[in-house]
């Protein structure tokens, strides 16, 4: 029996909503989330947070810690999880990890060594690898001073060359020396087992695109705009806004940081706003096709690692909820009589 258990899967496959029902049938259970947008506050509805009321059911942590206009990283998830899970334990309680950005999950379970950032070099590389033929020079550039890295990254991954390149000029160490490497799958770094929800592509694309349209209509358009300081209009038409790019983009640097930016859903509104997508339902379009290839990459992501123990189902995910407690070694009964 593991003493804390990480839920995982696809974005939309349910395991949020498995982990609240695992938890309310434990009472010493708290979730600490891994998702790399939930921690800013303000973006409640395009990163599905967890409401109000399900924060007051069950304790959350690493869910409104920062603002839209920080930059987050995996390091910073790493440190906060670290701690969170520290205090947890502390008060003779357990962690329940719920994530979907693989990497935050690697790199709170298996204690990666995520080395700094630094947000001027990026941009300097991003520039420089913005072209066809800057970006093969990077990379040729990357194979000589860190040839095992440069194996391991695809030729073409400019945000791959560009954090090993960005990690070797600023901390004079190569990129592949932080850490055995994540194709390495070792004993997790604390005690914690691993669960994946599955379910089937063509119900995971459904439960998207249904997310999405559950998106609009709550007022994630005006959730953006409000971020942003951009003001609503009367028309969704580009033409009809003021030819003012400039202006817009400046009030939206301050309110969205690039990573907060990059946030799917969040992202094509954004370009909607800025008159780079015709109509908001061109953007929501793509957003749902965006997150479905992210659900594809999340599943190849996830399949790789031998620890984990999947359970899928093709209809209702909180249905799971008594095999994943099974999973974990207590049964909501046998929780019920140790707390009684």
């Amino acid at each position: 029996m593991t003493r804390h258990l990480a839920i995982v899967g696809p974005t939309a496959s349910g395991k949020s909503a498995v982990a609240l029902a695992v938890a309310a049938a434990c009472a010493d259970v708290e979730i600490v989330s891994l998702d790399s947008m939930q921690v800013y506050r303000g973006m409640d509805i395009g990163t599905a947070k967890p409401s109000l009321a399900e924060r007051r059911a069950v304790p959350h942590h690493l869910v409104d810690v920062a603002d839209p206009a920080e930059e987050w990283s995996v390091r910073a998830t790493q440190t906060a999880a670290q701690a969170a899970i520290a205090d947890i334990e502390a008060r003779g309680r357990r962690a329940l990890l719920v994530g979907g950005t693989g990497l935050y999950v690697r790199a709170v379970v298996d204690g990666l060594g995520v080395p700094p950032r630094d947000l001027d070099v990026r941009c300097a590389l991003e520039l420089e690898t913005a072209t066809a033929a800057g970006l093969a020079g990077a990379y040729d550039r990357l194979a000589t001073a860190d040839p095992l890295a440069a194996s391991r990254i695809e030729p073409g991954n400019t945000r791959r060359i560009v954090r090993a390149l960005e990690v070797l000029e600023t901390t004079g160490r190569r990129f592949s020396s932080f850490g055995a490497g994540l194709a390495d799958y070792g004993p997790p770094v604390f005690d914690v087992g691993l669960v994946g929800v599955w379910l089937p592509r063509v119900e995971l694309g459904r439960r998207i695109a249904q997310r999405f349209a559950a998106m609009r209509a709550d007022g994630l358009e005006a959730e953006v705009r409000a971020l942003t300081c951009v003001e609503d209009s009367s028309n969704d038409s580009p033409a009809s806004r003021p030819d003012d790019s400039s202006k817009d983009s400046s009030r939206r640097s301050g309110g969205l940081s690039r990573t907060a930016a990059q946030a799917i859903g969040y992202k094509e509104i954004l370009a909607f706003l800025d008159g780079e997508i015709p109509s908001l339902e061109q953007a929501f379009d793509l957003a749902v096709r965006r997150t479905r290839q992210f659900a594809r990459r999340q599943r190849v992501w996830f399949r790789r690692d031998p620890r984990i123990r999947w359970v899928g189902t093709a209809r209702n995910p909180q249905d799971l909820a008594p095999i994943v407690l099974a999973l974990w070694g207590r049964t909501a009964a046998t929780v019920a009589a140790h707390h009684a």
